[in-house]
């Protein structure tokens, strides 16, 4: 059964409660545009799921700690200043209903606060001499970085392997889901290999949230409308590597000469969704999502069984089966 996130959120309600003033202070600023922008921000913030990560990821290894606010706080402007980033870089006018800030403040704003929020960000760790999560962090903004350039690069000549579609979603985005999970545990424990198990999960976490996220791209009755994002701004996803590397020469070589020449033609989109489907790309999808989630438990119940314990696995049950 998917418990709803106010559910998971009990072992740790306060935490979050609390959080909420600690990383409004971590946005301040003396500049009242900037001070009006992330206010602007703050306002429509999503489900909080990542600090949810680094709160319950702290309460497995322990009691929580200053640390961890300053650990979560990091993770969420982190994950705030690359949402800003690549929403200009998308060329996105909407996110989570909303404008976006480069939709109201327009490009260079958008890119400036991105870049305070970064700011921010490595300076609260070094204010708190907290260099291992300053570390931590600094890693997954590499890490999202070379993901990001990996798969442009990829893109071009639509020519990737399932391999090399890991080597992306691990370094996209499953570096901060990663890095959530050891920054909470590294707010508690400084033992290497309790942190590097943390690391760990996260990272199978990541790997499954980002595929269930590829699957919203082909739709069903299980995951949605139908949108093909992905194929107009010529991405391979798993699904479609799937798909392509068990067709024929004739249909492979129609499909990519289909994505990379008429991907914004609605009908060859929905000509590619349906192709996928046929080929059960959807079904292997799924299964893979479910093995890395599956591995991600194995590592979960490593350690002592807790209401925080099971809040987290709750938690990746969650993000695993998430309708939107």
């Amino acid at each position: 059964m998917v418990k709803s996130l106010d559910a998971i959120k009990k072992p740790i309600e306060q935490e979050l409660i609390d959080f909420e003033a600690h990383f409004r202070q971590s946005m301040r600023s003396h500049v009242p545009l900037l001070d009006k922008i992330t206010y602007y921000i703050i306002k429509r913030k999503g489900k909080q799921v990542r600090p949810m990560f680094v709160f319950l990821a702290a309460r497995v290894c322990g009691e929580v700690k200053p640390a961890t606010y300053v650990a979560a706080s990091l993770i969420e402007l982190l994950h705030t200043a690359t949402l800003v980033h690549d929403d200009v870089v998308d060329d996105s006018l909407e996110r989570r209903g909303f404008f976006s800030v480069n939709a109201i403040w327009k490009n260079k704003i958008a890119v400036l606060v991105g870049d305070y929020l970064f700011s921010q960000g490595m300076l609260l760790a070094l204010k708190n001499k907290e260099y291992q999560l300053l570390e931590i962090v600094s890693d997954a903004v590499k890490a999202m970085s070379e993901g990001e350039l990996l798969q442009i690069e990829k893109a071009r000549r639509l020519d990737i392997k399932e391999s090399v579609y890991y080597e992306i979603i691990r370094q996209k985005t499953a570096s901060l889901i990663a890095s959530a999970c050891s920054a909470g545990a590294a707010s508690i424990d400084k033992n290497p290999e309790t942190i590097e198990k943390m690391r760990l999960f996260g990272e199978k976490i990541g790997l499954a949230f980002q595929i269930r996220d590829d699957l919203f791209d082909f739709g069903s009755a299980d995951v949605g409308k139908p949108l093909g994002i992905d194929i107009k701004e010529k991405k391979l996803t798993l699904p479609l590597i799937y798909a392509l590397e068990n067709a024929s020469k004739a249909d492979k070589k129609h499909i990519i000469n289909t994505v990379k020449r008429h991907h914004l033609k609605p009908e060859k989109v929905q000509e590619v969704i349906a192709f996928v489907r046929d080929s059960k790309g959807l079904d292997y999808a799924k299964e893979v999502m479910y093995k890395f989630r599956e591995e991600a438990f194995d590592i979960l119940r490593t350690f002592p069984y807790s209401s925080a314990r099971q809040s987290l696995e709750d938690l990746v049950i969650f993000v695993t089966e998430r309708k939107k």
